[in-house]
Formats: C-alpha cells, structure tokens, sequence
C-alpha cells in the first residue's frame, strides 16, 4: 500500500512528452422536444477528464490535445445522456446541434425514498445507504440503488458513515453516528437533484471524501430548471401520498430564486401501524454582483413523524407474518404506535462563490438546530406491555425449565392470536392510582450546529490543478427524557426500579407530563478538518495525491446527578481529543480512449463517532478506556469499458477497518451476572474485499440490457475485547475491576460474518424505451449470502461459566459451543422489479407519469437481524434451544412484499 502511494505520488512529477496541438470540439445541445437550447449541459470526453460545460446558448467548446478514439458523453440532469463515438486526429470537429431527450427515470429517485425511508434498521443495525448513490449514472451504483435497496444491500459491505455529504460545500454528517440524516431535507427532491456524486476514493472537487464516496448538493436556483412544477405520487411503501410544488425563476440582472414545498402521509405504512406524517420547506435566493461574484442564501425545513416497526423472532413471524409491529395499538379506534420518531432540525446556509477561469473559491456558513425524539413505553413495578415479549408467547411454556406445559402454551397461542397488539386500555387502568405504572416518554436530543467552511479550485495549469479546504463544526446537543403522556395517572415516580435509587438526586422526585426526568446530560463537541490535492494529468495517464488532517474534541457535561454513580453523573467529563490523518492516491491509465485501468488507495484514521465514546453517557462521565481512532486501509483497482454500444466497469476492493469500537446495551444472564449492560468492544478489526461488475449494452435504438454482479466477503478480522459495565447491582463484586468494568477478556468472533446485508447480489435487466416517449424495464434479481448480526457476549469465556459456581460447565464443550453458536445464514431470494412511465410535451407543458411495482412475486424474505444476548451462558442457551422454537431466538427484519409507486408530475 505504501508502495503504491509513493508511487502515485512521484508520477505527479515525471513530465512525459509534450501533447499534440490543441483540437477544439464544439456543437450545440437542444431540447428533442421543445428544440430549446440547453444551458449547464455536461459534455465530457468519458475516459479523458476533458470536460466542459454549455452556456446559456447551448454551445459548447471542448479543447483537448489527445489523438485515437474516444466516446464524447453529454449529459444533463433529467435527460437521456447521448453517447457519441469520436475520431481525433489532430483537426477541429464541429458536432452541429445535439439534441437530448427528457428523462422520465428521473422519477426513480422518488422511488428509491419510498423504499429506503423506512430505516428498518432503526438503532440496532446501521441504516442502508443506498440513499447516497441517487447522483449517479453507474450501471452498477444505480442496480445497487433501486434494485438492491430493498433488501438493504450495502454496496461494499460499507456503512453510510463511510461516504460523505454535502451541501453547498457544508458537510452533513453527523458527529453522533457519522451518518448523514437524509430526513433533513426529504421531500425536496425537485431542489436536491443538482448532485454530483464521486464514487469510492474518486477525487472530489471539494472534499477529501469517504471511502463510500462523496455526494455534493447544490442548491444555487442558477443550477435548477426554470419554471414551475407540481408532481403528486401514490404508494404503499413507507407514505401512502405526496404532494409537491417548486417553482424556480430564470436568472434576471443577477437574481433568481426557488422555492418548493411537499407534504407525505400515510396513516399505516405496509408495516402495521406505521403512520407517516411529513412535511418539508425550501427557499433559495441567489444574486450574482458580477460574472465572477454570487451569493445564495439557502432555508431548509424538513419535518418528519412516523411510527417505528420491530425486528421480530421468526416464532412471532410464523404466527402473525411478516407486516407485523408489536409497537401499536388501537385506541378509541384509532392506530396508535408507541415507538415514534419526530425529526425537525431546520437549517440556514449562506455562500459566497468566486468562479473564474483559474480560480475558485466557495465559502459558506451554515446553522443547524432542532429536536430529534423518539418516544418509548415506560414500565415501573408492572407487566412488560410488549404484546411480543417472550413470557407470553407459546415458547416460554416449552421452554419452561420444569418442563414443557403445552397446554399453556396452546392458550399462549390462541390468546396472542386473539389480541397481537398493544394494549392501551389495560395501561389506562393500570395508573388509575395517581402514581404511573407506565409512562410514554420521548428520548430527545436537542441539537446546535454551526460550521463555516471554504473550498478552493486552482487550475495551475493546463495539466495541474490543486484543491484544498477547510471546515470548522461546532456541536450543542443537550439530551434528555421527558414525560410525553402520563397516561390518566397524576405523576411518574423518578426512581430506578431496579435499585431503588435517584434518577435526578438533587430534582424533585413527582414529575408530570412534560417534565425532563430520567436522565439530562449535554454533548459539546467540535472538528476542525483540512485537505489538499493535487491532480496532474498526461495524454496517457493522470494521476492524483490527496492528503487530510482533522481535530475533535468530544466532551459530556451531567446535568443530573444520579444517585447510582455519585461521583461520576454530574459536571463535566474529561475532554476526548482525537487527531486524525489520511492520505490517498489514484492513477489512471488510458489504454486507449475506450478502455483504461484505474488503481487507488488510501491509509487514513478517524475518531471515533460520539456514540461509541462514552460507556453509558445517560447515568455518568466514564470513557471508553485507552479508546483511540479507528484506522482504515483500502485498495480498489478498477477496468472500464466505454464502446459505442457496450460499457461496464469492473472493479476488485480490499478494506481493513482497524481499532474499531462499539457499544451495545442490552440484558443479560451471564456467568459473570445479570442485568441490564453496557457492552464495549475494542480492538475490532473488519475486512471487506470483493468484486463488482456492471455491464450495460444498447441491443437497438430502444432496447438496452444490463447485467450487475456483486461477490464480496465481509467478516470480522480479529478477536476484540469485550468488557461490560452493570446498570445496578447484578455483578459479583470480585469480577469488577477499578474502573466499574467487567474484563470478558476477548470474543473469539474472528472469520464470522459481519451482518452488513447481502454479499451476493446478481441482477438481468432489459428496458424499452419507444420513440413515442414511453418506456418499460424489467429486472431479475438475486440476493443471497445475508447474516444476522452475531452477540458478541456468547463467545467469551462467561458463556462456559455458571453463574451460580463461578466455574465451567462440564458439558460445555468445544464441538457443542462450536454447533450451538454456528453462524447461520439468512434465505437466499430473487426478486422481479418492473419501472415505466409515458411523457408527454404540448404548448411547452411537460406531463409525465412514473410507475413502478418492486417484488412482483411477493416474495418474503429477511433483510436483517441479530442474535439475543438475553442467554449469555451456555446452560440457558441450550436448554433455550432444545425444543426448536427458542424463546431468545435471532430477531429478524422483513423486506416488503408486493409493492407500487406511481407519480406524475406537470411541469411549465
């Protein structure tokens, strides 16, 4: 790796031969339809990097000094990209006019929201990350996007923290998680379509970027198509409706502007009980003081509510099926859920844009605040309300440990089949006594984010440019529970039930609806990141060396003190400094001007995200131990094709994570203990490598098929350390160390698979398109090779121990741990996806309709999932499994069977 980084970097210094005389392209771009010029169209000679861009004529002049054969693309947001083979050979070439045809695939990226903004995954696995690959022309990123992205495939195996994302140069990735909430600006795709996306370690223009890859959203009216456009789109997925409004004016003496609003609801998702209610704002003016001078001042308000769904055994599964939702129920007949989440986090971005023919220079400023809730049943002294908790499913009663009881587990059976959903009646009376019994409360975090930044472009010459850049962010967020609904009782007791202890030693301990109780503590962070590259370009190869530094500091703030961690709840924690660095090159190598090699690499590291660093930052200030940052390697090596009917790209990627940490909580019966915990592993290494292909080739002038393979392997590369931190009392003292940890020593977890969605994924497609506007596509696929997400807990040594004699089991064997651990597979699955849609242009008004229905066959299969640590020894565990149906078994999620979208859209 370091080798070939060295490498990279010499040959921005090596000076070749000298190009050839200078050979201009011009031309002009129309409209097929309305035979308008088209401005800002993108034409670029594909395996060269020579770009330029039309004005407002629809002209275009490309100068280039290459000679052989190459495929010149043009391509413009909502338009059919042209694909045009060229000959140079050392004179002028004049194209004539151009035309290219609206896009009605455009309306995919509604399509793909209304698959992916569900987040099935929700807390317990990481959100997919489709949504990143929207700006896109890939055969293979777009196949991963709207064909694979219902069954939440990864591209890589990567989490979405790995790509990054901008607005107007403002990064919005959030130092919680590290991912970007696609939820502060959903609903407005008619305003975020301006994208530029960079794929893997692709060099951007105005980051060092994720290995993911980069997507950069400009919101500059200037960028967007005038006029005014109301779309309205039906569907069964995540919204039943949707509504949507955006007018855009021409740019007049320097000034334009857009607004555009939306509005998506459905009172019950194809998830029982999933409402969804949104609504989303937008508002941009932009003024340019000369040709070289502009500002745009951007409002974004994007509100989101909907209802959350569980992951759920497959015992519950084979009962009630795969819509099922333990978290609603009917109340005065109406759906009620328990588990909302509500995300209103409103921003203000201001830019200032120097552009010139040598130099670049965007600087902004950007302001973000608001609350993210997600409420949540309480329970004090009283039955667990979930209708789906194992005591009151069949399973309990043959698993009873005195021995199965099958008649009480046929009436287990019939009355969960009689009443599946949450009782909200039985809850009422229960708090008929003044003091709650149960609670409904909101998790809230409430968040303030100011970051300034500025971008510079510096063509230095002909064959050199450097880019650079700075950021500062500063975060605010103050988290705390607070009393949504009290339901009928007169106050909530702020007491730990299970210790008997203060939540808030020094508040009052009756609190009513709307009181912050539980747990109150602030996150301060801040990050200062820098970059620089430098990109150097020959006839017959190009090459790029970029470099990155940044600071964060992370630092808790109790303001409460807890009763159970006296000491340790209130006041400010250490500060958590992390200094970070990365480094990555690419080299490009033209065959000739339709086939070319590309190889890149990066070394970097990076701080830790906020919610692994501290060990439980509701009760108290305690650090992961010795916690340092992650370090990431990776190498990707990639062959593209670019003949007039056939082009593809295949690419091979190795990835190693390194040091990585995570925290999880859940209960467990352990043999160190039981009770609820904080898990913490370290030293965790990852590996992804893998293979790519996409292959798409034009059969007519109206058919065109494309094939997409993905092989990957994704697994744990190490054996982590594993302690655990005990909420009360449930842990012998003499397994406690100094630091109120619990040292599990490590998990031997080395070569199992990571739960990162599909490794395999292959797709056949065939599209249509009819000189008539109207167009049809069908694709196969084929998804296999998923896992749950392992428990970490159940390969330490606690799992041999018996709790109650602190030594091992005697049947607690090698070979019989080996079989009752094995990591299994989910279902392999093919899904057929069929899209369409029609457009019509009269009198200069634009119609157009989009449908589109994914998993025609109603196939029903696993997304997801992860393994119970509830038995965390290897008695419970076994005697857990011995009827078949387990009472902890994996808790899975389920894709979407049959579904449809349809939209149009009138444009004028």
């Amino acid at each position: 790796m370091r080798l070939f980084i060295a490498l990279s970097f010499t040959l921005f210094f090596l000076q070749g031969v000298y190009g050839q005389e200078t050979v201009e392209i011009k031309g002009t771009v129309l409209s097929s339809q309305s035979q308008e010029p088209l401005r800002l169209v993108q034409v670029t000679l594909e395996s060269a990097g020579v770009t330029t861009t039309t004005d407002t004529m629809g002209g275009f002049q490309l100068m280039t000094e290459r000679e052989g054969s190459y495929i010149m693309q043009i391509s413009l947001q909502d338009y059919i990209s042209k694909r045009i083979p060229i000959e140079l050979e050392g004179n002028n070439i004049d194209m004539g006019a151009l035309y290219l045809e609206s896009d009605i695939t455009s309306e995919q990226t509604d399509n793909l929201i209304s698959l992916t903004d569900s987040e099935l995954f929700d807390d317990e696995v990481s959100a997919s990350s489709t949504a990143l690959l929207q700006g896109t022309r890939d055969v293979f990123l777009n196949t991963a996007a709207f064909d694979f992205g219902q069954a939440f495939f990864r591209v890589r195996g990567y989490d979405s923290q790995n790509g990054r994302v901008l607005i107007n140069g403002i990064p919005m990735n959030k130092f919680f998680d590290g991912r970007p909430q696609w939820n502060n600006w959903g609903g407005l795709n008619d305003v975020t379509r301006n994208q530029q996306f960079t794929n893997g370690l692709d060099l951007s223009d105005f980051t060092f970027g994720g290995i993911l890859g980069t997507t950069y959203i400009d919101t500059r009216p200037s960028g967007l198509r005038p006029g005014m456009r109301i779309s309205s789109s039906v569907s069964n997925r995540t919204y039943a409706g949707r509504v949507m409004a955006t007018y855009t004016s021409a740019q007049e003496k320097g000034l334009a502007y857009s607004f555009s609003g939306s509005r998506r609801w459905a009172n019950e998702g194809y998830i029982e009980g999933t409402l969804y209610d949104a609504f989303s704002f937008f508002g941009a003016v932009q003024y340019a003081f000369n040709d070289q001078n502009s500002i745009n001042l951007t409002g974004i308000f994007a509100s989101n509510r909907r209802g959350r769904s569980s992951a759920i055994t497959e015992e519950v599964f084979e009962l009630v099926g795969n819509r099922y939702n333990p978290y609603w129920g009917e109340q005065g007949g109406d759906i009620r859920n328990s588990r909302e989440r509500k995300i209103a986090e409103p921003m203000l971005l201001l830019n200032h844009y120097y552009e010139s023919e040598k130099f670049n220079l965007t600087t902004g400023i950007a302001y973000q605040f608001g609350t993210n809730e997600r409420s949540r049943l309480g329970y004090y002294n009283a039955p667990n309300p979930d209708p789906s908790y194992y005591r009151y499913l069949p399973s309990f009663y043959i698993n009873s440990p005195i021995g199965a009881n099958f008649r009480s587990a046929q009436l287990a059976e019939e009355g969960f089949l009689i009443d599946p959903q949450l009782d909200w009646d039985k809850m009422y009376r229960a708090n008929t006594g003044g003091k709650a019994a149960y609670v409904l409360y909101d998790d809230t975090v409430d968040n303030h984010r100011l970051s300034v930044n500025t971008i510079g472009n510096w063509n230095i010459s002909d064959k050199l440019q450097g880019d650079f850049g700075l950021t500062y962010q500063q975060l605010k967020s103050d988290n705390y529970a607070q009393i949504n609904d009290l339901l009928g009782a007169i106050f909530h007791e702020d007491i730990d039930p299970f210790s008997n202890t203060l939540n808030d030693l020094n508040g009052i301990v009756q609190k009513g609806e709307g009181a912050i109780f539980n747990y109150r503590y602030r996150i301060v962070a801040s990050q200062f990141n820098s970059f620089a590259q430098l990109r150097y370009k020959r006839n017959k190869w190009n090459a790029f060396l970029a470099g990155n530094y940044s600071a964060t500091n992370y630092q808790r703030e109790g303001l409460f003190q807890n009763e159970r961690f006296i000491e340790s709840s209130l006041g400010k924690s250490e500060m958590v400094q992390f200094i970070d660095y990365g480094l990555k090159s690419g080299f490009t190598y033209l065959i000739t001007g339709r086939h070319w090699i590309t190889a890149q690499g990066a070394l970097l590291t990076r701080p830790v995200v906020l919610q692994n660093v501290f060990v439980n930052p509701r009760e108290n200030n305690q650090i992961v131990p010795d916690i340092m940052s992650e370090n990431i390697s990776t190498v990707d090596l990639n062959y593209f094709l670019r003949l007039p009917k056939l082009t593809g790209r295949l690419s091979a990627f190795y990835t190693r994570f390194q040091n990585t940490t995570d925290i999880n909580f859940f209960f467990v019966d352990a043999g160190v203990g039981s009770d609820f915990v904080q898990e913490v592993l370290t030293n965790s290494d990852k590996l992804h490598k893998g293979l790519e292909l996409g292959l798409e080739y034009q059969l007519s002038s109206s058919v065109k098929v494309s094939s997409v393979a993905a092989v990957g392997s994704y697994r744990y590369a190490s054996d982590p350390d594993v302690s655990i931190n005990f909420d009360t009392a449930g842990a012998s003292e003499d397994v406690i160390n100094p630091d109120g940890n619990i040292d599990l020593g490590v998990a031997r977890i080395k070569n199992l698979n990571l739960g990162q969605g599909p490794q395999q994924a292959f797709s056949l497609a065939i599209e249509y398109r009819d000189p008539n506007y109207w167009w049809l596509k069908a694709s196969a696929n084929y998804l296999a090779d998923n896992y749950a997400n392992i428990s970490t807990i159940t390969r330490t040594q606690s799992f041999y121990l018996n709790p109650e004699t602190g030594r091992p089991f005697p049947d607690a064997t090698q070979e019989y741990v080996d079989k009752l651990l094995r990591q299994k597979p989910l279902d392999n699955f093919y899904l057929l996806n069929l899209v369409g849609g029609k457009s019509w242009l009269k009198k200069g008004k634009y119609l157009s309709v989009f449908a589109s229905i994914n998993n025609v066959f109603n196939t029903v299969f696993r997304t997801g999932g992860y393994e119970q640590s509830r038995n965390g020894n290897f008695e419970q565990l076994r005697q857990d499994n011995l009827s078949g149906v387990p009472s902890f078994a994996p808790k899975y999620w389920y894709g979407y069977g049959r579904t449809y979208f349809l939209n149009v859209a009138f444009s004028f």
